[in-house]
């Protein structure tokens, strides 16, 4: 259906936003691998996404909304349906919440890189911990990021939905079912911004706690290749990257894709891998960390699309 004529003429007449057609992901995926998706809708405001969610809810199109790329792996044989990036909601602004406490109000496309550097720059403290991520505000809270001693679910106060009835509503923090890397959201249900929580502090402190993070993140992270991100949850009593070390798979690499060399949680891509090739190390990794240890690994990426 999605490379019907029809059904593309009815989509550019319900958006001002960009659609491109049978576009690559490997273009927008941080690790850059991925076969082309059937459309990928660029929605310039709220208004916008409720009304092409709408459409595609009626015609039974798949989508699934994408924020910074990170974390996502769209397999060689692309997606079947719809991507909306959700870029264009990206509105950030402050409020104040008592005596020393500020709420940040961001769209779920803001890049989180933005809200620690407004957190520096206003001297509010609780943002640290997400210094160096890549991700956007949208993605963190689907996947409970975390880091460095904190989570997302931490700080936010509240959580902008789009429903899948269609309707727009916020829920609090307790009412959030969040998780270790997750937050458990009935499926279709497109988080659109959120409001966190953070509280006065000191500039000069604020700003030493984040170069430290970003310090450790360059020394321990393959940051010279692209990826995308931890591949594996960590187990509640170790890490990810300690069991497929042990277990001899530090630097094995398929074709352009390798178990990073200098942090084994890593994939890289040296170049001009696949998909397919980053997911045969995925399952390798998961076969032998299961016969030397008897753990199972969980995937922390999200993996998406057809073989």
């Amino acid at each position: 259906m999605t490379g019907n004529e029809t059904f593309r003429g009815e989509l550019r007449q319900r958006m001002s936003g960009e659609i491109l057609f049978d576009e690559p992901a490997g273009r927008h995926t941080s690790i850059g691998v991925g076969g082309p998706i059937d459309a990928l809708l660029f929605p310039e405001d709220e208004e916008e996404l409720t009304n092409v969610i709408g459409y595609l809810r009626r015609r039974q199109v798949p989508f699934l909304p994408v924020g910074n790329w990170t974390n996502l792996i769209v397999r060689d044989g692309g997606f079947r349906g719809a991507l909306i990036s959700l870029a264009h909601l990206s509105s950030l602004s402050l409020r104040e919440e008592g005596k020393d406490g500020v709420l940040l109000l961001a769209g779920a496309g803001c890049p989180l890189s933005e809200l620690v550097s407004l957190a520096m720059r206003e001297a509010l403290t609780g943002m640290e911990f997400c210094a160096g991520i890549p991700g956007s505000v949208g993605g963190a809270i689907r996947m409970n990021a975390g880091a460095y001693g904190g989570e997302i679910k931490d700080i936010v106060e509240s959580v902008h939905l789009l429903d899948t009835s269609g309707g727009i509503r916020s829920a609090a923090r307790d009412e959030l079912p969040f998780a270790y890397r997750t937050l458990d959201l009935p499926a279709e249900t497109i988080i659109i911004g959120a409001a966190i929580r953070l509280r006065r502090s000191e500039t000069e402190k604020i700003a030493g706690r984040v170069r430290e993070i970003i310090g450790m993140r360059k020394e321990k992270h393959p940051l010279e290749f692209r990826n995308a991100g931890s591949v594996f949850k960590n187990p509640r009593d170790c890490s990810a990257g300690r069991l497929i070390e042990e277990a001899g798979l530090k630097g094995i690499r398929t074709g352009d894709a390798q178990v990073s060399e200098k942090h084994a949680n890593f994939i890289v891509n040296r170049g001009h891998a696949t998909a397919a090739e980053i997911l045969r190390l995925v399952a390798l990794i998961q076969q032998r960390v299961l016969e030397k240890t008897g753990r199972t690994l969980e995937t922390e990426v999200k993996i998406i699309g057809d073989p």
